[in-house]
């Protein structure tokens, strides 16, 4: 079963109909189309939650006005190509801009496609230089793209550079590949990955629907691997923002050894407002899960700033003052004082 990666292909697959193919070609001209087989095995009808998140529709074409083609300014933050620094401890190192699947609502959806490969070797030296020479940049994160679509040959001169770097302490890949295209976890890759510094994962997953056997198997190797995992999910209006969506979703991911970190706000990409819920839907979500799921399945609700003014949290309020005293506010939403401090 091939990769998916056009409107022809699609509707060969059955995903969509003979009535929507002119429109949904129009979206794959402007944003790049992946679905991979892994993923197709996961779509178990056309309107689900996983076939949401990854087969083009036509409501791509509305773009919101307030909808950005770089919803939290990468560009500004780039100082060689590659590199975006915009925490004083931290870089990413977008080594690619290839991904096994494309997000239909990928805030990088502008940048990332076939023929955006990844940097060449001067390219690559220039960045990897850049980190060297800022010795305040205490972790590296690859993001992109996915930096696990890159051969273990590839990846591992890279790993061996940067664990070169006597002030980088942590290294982090952030990657859909787990889940999409859990094939490509192999012992070699995994043998790549493992250095003297730090290698922490964090999976990007949005419905447990996706989670299938292959992805388990992967997430163990992992884990198994001595990688830490961590996992980032984008709450979306019709894929997971229903309370029992979610506690699904993190029960999964913590019962493979992934402990639930970000639930990211929808960001203002182009052509993705038909799945960004408001804000107070999300705190309300975030509430139900609150007492409901144990803490290890408690991600945090975060908004990245548009403009570049970097991720905060949003989840709800639990205290407030009152009198001089407070009102906390327990999970199944009674009032409770608590004294004042002495």
């Amino acid at each position: 079963m091939p990769t998916i990666r056009d409107a022809n292909g699609l509707l060969r697959h059955g995903l969509i109909s003979e009535h929507a193919l002119p429109e949904i070609a129009r979206v794959a001209e402007q944003y790049a189309v992946a679905i991979t087989p892994a993923i197709q095995h996961q779509i178990i009808q056309p309107n689900d939650p996983v076939a949401k998140q990854f087969i083009p529709s036509s409501s791509e074409l509305v773009n919101a006005p307030e909808e950005l083609g770089d919803p939290i300014a990468d560009a500004p933050f780039t100082p060689v190509s590659g590199i975006t620094h915009r925490y004083p401890d931290r870089v990413l190192l977008k080594i690619t801009h290839m991904c096994p699947v494309y997000c239909r609502f990928c805030f990088r959806r502008e940048l990332v496609g076939p023929g955006k490969q990844m940097l060449n070797a001067s390219e690559l030296d220039e960045a990897l230089n850049y980190i060297r020479n800022n010795e305040k940049i205490w972790e590296v994160i690859f993001s992109g793209g996915d930096p696990l679509i890159m051969p273990a040959k590839k990846l591992r001169p890279i790993m061996t550079a940067l664990d070169a770097m006597e002030h980088v302490k942590v290294i982090r890949f952030h990657t859909r590949v787990p889940i999409v295209s859990p094939e490509l976890i192999t012992h070699e890759l995994i043998d790549a990955l493992r250095v003297r510094t730090p290698v922490w994962i964090v999976v990007h997953t949005n419905h447990s629907q996706e989670i299938g056997q292959a992805a388990q198997d992967a997430l163990c190797c992992l884990s198994a691997g001595g990688f830490p995992l961590l996992s980032q999910t984008v709450l979306l209006k019709g894929v997971n923002d229903t309370p029992q969506a979610l506690e699904s979703l993190f029960r999964t991911l913590v019962a493979n050894r992934v402990k639930p970190y970000y639930l990211h706000h929808g960001d203002l990409a182009k052509g993705t407002s038909h799945f960004r819920t408001s804000i107070s839907h999300g705190q309300q979500l975030m509430r139900q899960l609150r007492g409901n799921t144990s803490g290890t399945c408690q991600p945090l609700y975060v908004l990245d700033i548009p403009g570049g003014h970097g991720k905060v949290p949003i989840g709800p309020a639990y205290i407030k003052e009152d009198r001089g005293a407070y009102l906390v506010t327990d999970p199944w939403d009674k009032l409770h004082a608590y004294p004042p401090s002495p």
